[in-house]
């Protein structure tokens, strides 16, 4: 008995709680599937000169604090810690005798993004780099990002760290390039864009503590502009490497973004959902209103594409313009046409939705007229979405994250609104200071200064298809892409969008993801 007591003494008492009461934190097949590679890699440990032990690894969720976003970071939390309770309970049945007790693995510490701070801008992860620093830089090796859809297998995660020396400075993922330059990333290295890597984030990354270590230093002594945030994975790779005296991402093949289901994800330390979420049924048709902006110079080019495209999948949809025209029919809200932003036009818009459309249209969608997008894989989407919450959905980019600034969705690729979200807004005194100001950008400084903050979906686009890395949009059903710009958008939209034999495979995908929520 003494005997025994002795081999226990390492052994933390969560871990019995852990492994008698945590329910499933994903699909029931999800975990089966862990558990069997865990079993697998489990059964001996990989020798290296590079130890490594769960305990040394901090994983950072990605998570925001939208309802149903906070709750899907929770599952991947559940299934992270019940996945390492399992490898060391299998350790502990596995002892020989008690010397075997040093190898014992006390439990990962697994932080949700969103919980972590509240200022604006933590979801940059620059920010929170200094905490990161001095929190874990006594005790851990590795700080592992990644996103709330990211499935981790961890034995054979842990397998793949140990191939780095954590002594060293790492910034390792799957590694991401454009095919072309393009303005998302302001061009950059226009001569050759293939040359700079980036991490998907979709595979999950890590950073060493060394390289946290570095950054703080350099965040301590220079503060991160304040301009505008609108691609993190490729702007969080330009501070890394600091114009070359810092590390490039090195690509790591274990970090993957391949469907569970797939034959290529036996050898994969993370793995990721590729479809479209549905929580239920999709939102009926006249839930969603939808709204055009567009001016008379536009009329006889974009609007016929919208006409040929997605129109048809909007019961309630209505254009608005500078000129009653009734053959499209527009709708004039007496606002003029600005070359500029269309703040006065968005919210005259939003008074109407809120003032003259049914309560039982509970979400608004304004979008530009060279927009394109899927309005039932929206309705889809939906569905994850609590409308009596104020959710203000669609691509997230900042502006002056650094110095206080200010979370906003960028309009092209449409702005999602809950009924609930514009009566706040509207009961507000928040308003335009120029009809010509950024109708997006003035949404979020009001949106921020209401404590609401903005809903981020990688879904929505506020370029084209060939702006984005192609193995980035493989792993995605996408709802909007946004310009017309040298390209046929009438074949973009049936390429990318238009509902076809993808989406009915993807329906039964998303029929798995409710059975998990």
């Amino acid at each position: 008995m003494r005997l025994l007591a002795r081999c226990l003494l390492g052994v933390p008492v969560v871990l019995a709680l852990l492994t008698c009461s945590l329910a499933p934190a994903v699909a029931a097949e999800d975990v089966k599937k862990d558990a069997k590679h865990s079993q697998n890699l489990g059964k001996s440990r990989t020798s290296s000169k590079n130890d490594l032990d769960l305990k040394e690894v901090v994983f950072v969720i990605q998570s925001q604090s939208n309802s149903f976003h906070a709750e899907r970071a929770k599952q991947l939390e559940q299934n992270i810690l019940k996945q390492a309770a399992d490898l060391t309970q299998r350790m502990i049945q596995s002892w020989t005798h008690c010397i075997l007790s040093e190898e014992i693995q006390e439990l990962p510490r697994v932080l949700l993004l969103h919980l972590l701070d509240k200022h604006e801008g933590a979801w940059t992860i620059l920010p929170l780099l200094p905490h990161f620093s001095t929190s874990f830089s006594r005790n851990s090796s590795w700080i592992f990002f990644c996103e709330e859809e990211t499935r981790i297998h961890i034995p054979k995660l842990l397998e793949t760290l140990r191939r780095y020396d954590p002594s060293k400075e790492w910034f390792l993922g799957k590694a991401l390039h454009d095919e072309q330059s393009t303005i998302i990333h302001h061009y950059a290295f226009a001569e050759d864009p293939t040359i700079f890597k980036f991490p998907d984030f979709a595979a999950g990354w890590a950073l060493s503590l060394p390289l946290i270590n570095k950054l703080t230093k350099r965040l301590k002594s220079e503060s991160l502009k304040s301009d505008f945030t609108i691609d993190l994975k490729h702007e969080i790779a330009l501070y890394i490497w600091d114009k070359g005296s810092g590390p490039h991402l090195t690509p790591v093949p274990e970090f993957c973004t391949d469907d569970m289901s797939s034959p290529k994800a036996t050898n994969c330390a993370t793995m990721f959902h590729t479809f479209l979420p549905l929580c239920g049924n999709p939102v009926k048709e006249m839930a969603v209103f939808v709204a055009v902006k567009t001016c008379k110079k536009f009329h006889d080019d974009r609007i016929p594409i919208v006409k040929q495209t997605w129109e048809g999948q909007a019961r309630l949809i209505e254009y608005y313009s500078d000129y009653a025209e009734s053959s499209i029919p527009t709708i004039d809200l007496g606002v003029p046409n600005t070359e500029r932003g269309h703040c006065g036009k968005t919210f005259a818009i939003l008074e109407r939705f809120l003032n003259h459309s049914s309560d039982t249209t509970t979400w608004l969608v304004i979008v530009d007229d060279d927009t394109l997008i899927s309005i039932s894989r929206l309705r889809n989407l939906l569905s994850c979405y609590d409308s009596t919450e104020p959710v203000f959905l669609g691509e997230r980019y900042g502006y002056g994250l650094g110095t206080g600034g200010y979370s906003y969705i960028t309009g092209g690729g449409g702005m999602v609104f809950s009924r609930e979200a514009v009566r706040r807004l509207l009961a507000s005194k928040c308003r335009c200071y120029s009809n010509d100001a950024p109708d997006d950008m003035v949404l979020g400084m009001c949106f921020s200064g209401l404590g609401i903050p903005v809903t981020h979906s990688p879904l929505f686009h506020q370029a084209r298809p060939v702006d984005y890395p192609e193995d980035y949009l493989s792993h995605q059903v996408p709802i909007s892409f946004h310009k017309h710009w040298n390209i046929d958008p009438i074949k973009v939209y049936f390429t990318w969008l238009a509902p076809n034999g993808k989406d009915a495979s993807s329906g039964r995908k998303q029929a798995h993801f409710k059975e998990e929520l």
